[in-house]
């Protein structure tokens, strides 16, 4: 019975947190005197005013699907992966580079190298914060920030002075990838309207189940979960905490670097000197949150972060500032992070002393179970 309304309160805390964030942004919005009918009905009518719009949603998605992914692999094994910015940033820089230096070649060829070499680019920058974590205990959250300003100005170096000149369009700037390396199609392209939509949402689809199936249905999956649970545990069962931990974090940057890879030879067909981290990298960890890690729940949230975004758009022509329209999305990560509150209140609400003493005993912390990879 205890399991079951645990479930119940699993799915519908991610529910109440976006309710209560457009509550609180509508708040928000009556405070400072514009009205919230006026401002929704313009974020959604935007979101969903024509086919491309739609095509659109799909674009800003796929991205966030493999950083949620990467980042819930991570989480999985007991810490936070926060440098999934620059691991897609290396992704990105990766395959426009391969694609570009292959002009000539088949399109099955340079896309299926464009994205391998993105999805290891993500995996060596991750890597180096697994291995630290794993044989030097340094904390993976300050090693992954400081990583994210290296690998930005590491790739704004590459594209100023390392990259061909034949591949360079202006300073800073590479030339478009050809059609024979880009994730674009043409079919996909008529049916939502001239959108940028590419066949990324479709590799981010299926990677959705290749990493249900990892977690859930193998042994590595078992090994990652068991290690983020207790790895004191877990090595007395046999199994090599620094080994997971390692893996994990590949596995995650490989996934985070495969969201590059979508940006780069898929939504811009390019690189461009980028000012500071990519927000894929942040927005993929509160779609990854809200989801609660699952990849029913991810996906869902990648498609409601990304017509939050693109319907904020909207609400600004509507006369209603961007700070207003684009509050929502921190609104509802704000309840993901409280969700402590909002699972108590479910408890309380369902008149049950078992289950409110439940979330109770959940919230306080386990001495026996340290944070994953902490040896």
């Amino acid at each position: 019975m205890n399991d079951r309304a645990e479930k119940v309160r699993n799915i519908l805390v991610p529910i109440i947190s976006v309710i209560l964030g457009f509550v609180l942004g509508a708040l928000l919005m009556l405070v400072t005197g514009y009205n919230p009918i006026v401002g929704y009905n313009a974020m959604f009518s935007a979101a969903f005013q024509s086919t491309m719009s739609v095509g659109e949603i799909l674009v800003g998605a796929a991205p966030l699907i493999f950083t949620a992914l990467g980042f819930s692999v991570a989480n999985s094994a007991g810490f936070f992966n926060i440098g999934l910015s620059g691991q897609a940033l290396c992704g990105w820089v990766a395959s426009v580079w391969v694609a570009l230096s292959m002009p000539d070649s088949p399109k099955l060829v340079v896309v299926a190298l464009a994205i391998i070499a993105g999805g290891l680019a993500g995996a060596v920058a991750a890597a180096i914060p697994g291995v630290l974590r794993a044989f030097f205990g340094t904390s993976e959250v300050i090693v992954t920030i400081m990583m994210n300003y290296v690998l930005l100005y590491t790739a704004n170096h590459i594209v100023n002075n390392v990259m061909s000149e034949e591949i360079i369009s202006n300073k800073g700037v590479t030339k478009l990838v050809g059609m024979n390396g880009t994730l674009r199609a043409p079919w996909l392209t008529q049916i939502f309207g001239g959108s940028r939509i590419n066949m990324g949402i479709f590799l981010a689809l299926i990677f959705l189940v290749i990493v249900w199936f990892l977690m859930k249905k193998t042994t590595l999956g078992f090994e990652i979960r068991s290690v983020g649970l207790n790895p004191f545990a877990s090595e007395y069962a046999g199994m090599s905490s620094k080994r997971t931990i390692i893996v994990s974090m590949i596995i995650s940057g490989s996934l985070a670097g495969l969201g590059g890879v979508v940006q780069g030879i898929g939504t811009f067909n390019n690189y461009f000197v980028q000012g500071s981290s990519i927000s894929i990298g942040f927005d993929g960890m509160a779609v990854s949150l809200l989801g609660n890690g699952s990849s029913i729940g991810i996906l869902l949230s990648a498609l409601l972060f990304s017509v939050l975004q693109l319907g904020g758009q909207g609400m600004q022509f509507a006369g209603i500032p961007s700070e207003l329209a684009n509050s929502v999305i921190p609104l509802i990560i704000f309840f993901v992070a409280i969700n402590y509150v909002v699972r108590l209140g479910l408890a309380k609400v369902s008149g049950n002393k078992k289950q409110v003493e439940v979330v109770e005993e959940k919230s306080k912390p386990n001495e026996e179970s340290q944070e994953g990879g902490e040896l």
